[in-house]
């Protein structure tokens, strides 16, 4: 017997979109030789949809949408994930569809509230397993953080389930795929079932989902194992001789090199962020500098040279090697490219600021002023011919600042804004190994804001390697400042990238949405307020 795996890239409330999505999947599916065709978590619905789920028209439309479905009476078995409502409320949802009919509906019984899920927020718990039996096979259902913990995969075990069935939106980040592995390994030496993984593909926002469907049978041994970032229908075949079925052997596509992943899932989360807004391209500030260089080498990968258009706006602080290198980068992926001084601007501006600022020096308000003019000139490009900007700072400069309000934090995506600067480095030269289009001297010379003369980063701040290091202990892990002078770091650099963090939540709050790909981003899994008291311990002291 063949099933059908349906790792496919939903869109946010488009139902009838979804719906035809999930018909045509089941049409080829049928075509194929399957039997059951498996969507992932809320594939109905898309993931997540956040706040939609507080109103009643939403789940009418989803309703109206599963029943479409079911009555289309295909000759399979369709398990379809949509949010669910029964009476006053809310749940996340998987309905079997068979023989024109929604013959039964599972209730998630794990809700995570942690990170970026907000699930408790919407959805009631379920408690009942369900078990539905095709042509001698019984499969047990379960949805995502489900079997994250026992009980769910055991209580479907106990109901007679000989193969369990996972219906997932679990968001990338580095290394996700090693612990999804590995928590089914644990559901099957405990339930001794083999187990089915359909994930979700595609970009939500933020939110990156990468798919990598797996299959893992009886002892363990991952059978199947579906490509990364790609929508794809797959089809897997059970032996049904004997009393119990075994997957057979299937294609196991190489997990991807970490490097490679998270090109992938910056590519994905561009592409689907233009796509699914309706944006005809983008728009993008060109510096001669690592980070803007990476952007639009994504940007390009993503989207296509023809959608992608990059401004150089120099200023008299400009280096010329800046202006070569981006011309250069602009000429090799032959994209539509502009040069637009800013320095008579700048001098209007001074000369309008001339009484305010008379007698005193030359300082962060004039380096600011600088990268506010090339913002308003990139805003003026995007509303003119609708192209949206892409930002192009990084982690490391929206942790601790380094970066300006209205200025070159002004723009619709910010598609490095969970890249830290050493990785930022590191995927340029892994872009480069596929075909060199990134300019060596860009990747090596020192990054410079160049809004002052002779300006490098490491004036400010401390280097990379030691500020990324300290930014992840404190945000990712939450350690304490204490601990993270414990583990060998000055106390100075401690001191001074903590304190960054913390004075400037104010303005990662007005930074556009970007892609996520560690397992905690500045975003949605990360709420700090921005008036606060507390401050953090740096002399190592430990309260009782």
């Amino acid at each position: 017997m063949k099933l059908a795996l349906a790792q496919f890239n939903f869109t946010v409330g488009d139902f009838s979109g979804n719906a035809e999505m999930i018909l045509t999947a089941a049409r080829e599916a049928v075509a194929g030789g399957a039997r059951l065709l498996i969507t992932p978590e809320l594939a109905l619905a898309g993931y997540p949809p956040e706040d939609l789920l507080l109103r009643d028209d939403f789940y009418q439309s989803c309703d109206f949408a599963l029943r479409h479905i079911a009555t289309q009476k295909l000759d399979i078995a369709l398990l379809v994930g949509h949010p669910h409502k029964i009476g006053d409320k809310h749940y996340n949802a998987a309905s079997l569809l068979r023989n024109g009919n929604i013959e039964a509906t599972y209730l998630k019984h794990i809700l995570p509230n942690h990170s970026v899920f907000d699930e408790e927020r919407y959805f009631s718990k379920g408690s009942a397993p369900l078990v539905f039996e095709l042509e001698g096979i019984s499969f047990g259902v379960v949805i995502c953080a489900d079997v994250w913990e026992p009980e769910p995969a055991m209580l479907a075990r106990k109901a007679g389930a000989s193969i369990l069935l996972a219906l997932n939106a679990s968001p990338y980040h580095m290394e996700k795929q090693h612990t999804r592995h590995q928590v089914m390994r644990q559901r099957n030496a405990e339930t001794g079932m083999a187990s089915i993984y359909v994930n979700l593909v595609g970009g939500q926002d933020e939110l990156v989902f990468d798919g990598a469907s797996f299959v893992v049978n009886q002892s363990g041994q991952i059978m199947h194992q579906l490509p990364a970032f790609t929508e794809t229908l797959s089809f897997i075949e059970l032996d049904t001789a004997g009393t119990a079925a075994n997957i057979k052997p299937g294609t196991i596509t190489p997990q991807l090199a970490l490097e490679a992943s998270v090109y992938g899932a910056l590519c994905l989360g561009v592409k689907d962020y233009i796509d699914k807004n309706h944006f005809p391209g983008v728009v993008l500030g060109l510096s001669g500098g690592i980070d803007s260089a990476l952007t639009l080498a994504i940007a390009v990968d993503a989207l296509g040279a023809e959608r992608v258009r990059a401004v150089m706006m120099p200023s008299p602080y400009t280096a010329e090697i800046s202006l070569l290198d981006a011309r250069e980068m602009a000429l090799i992926l032959n994209v539509d490219y502009s040069e637009i001084p800013i320095q008579t601007t700048f001098e209007g501006f001074m000369q309008a600021l001339g009484n305010d600022f008379k007698d005193m020096p030359f300082d962060l308000a004039e380096e600011n002023l600088q990268a506010r003019i090339r913002g308003t000139l990139l805003m003026a490009l995007s509303n003119k011919f609708g192209s949206l900007v892409l930002t192009t700072g990084n982690k490391s400069e929206m942790g601790v600042g380094y970066s300006t309000l209205y200025g070159d934090m002004a723009g619709g995506f910010a598609v490095l804004k969970d890249v830290p600067k050493t990785l930022v480095y590191r995927l340029a030269d892994y872009r480069n190994k596929l075909s060199p289009i990134i300019p060596q001297r860009i990747i090596t010379r020192a990054p410079s804001a160049e809004l002052r003369l002779d300006q490098t980063d490491q004036d400010s701040l401390p280097p990379y390697p030691v500020l990324d290091a300290i930014m992840e202990m404190y945000v990712e892990y939450d350690q304490s400042p204490a601990d993270i002078i414990d583990a060998g770091f000055k106390t100075e650099d401690v001191r001074r990238v903590v304190t960054l963090i913390d004075r400037n939540e104010y303005k990662r709050r007005q930074a556009p949405v970007g892609v996520r790909i560690t397992h905690r981003g500045f975003g949605k899994d990360r709420r700090y307020p921005i008036t606060s008291g507390y401050r953090p311990d740096f002399d190592g002291a430990r309260k009782v």
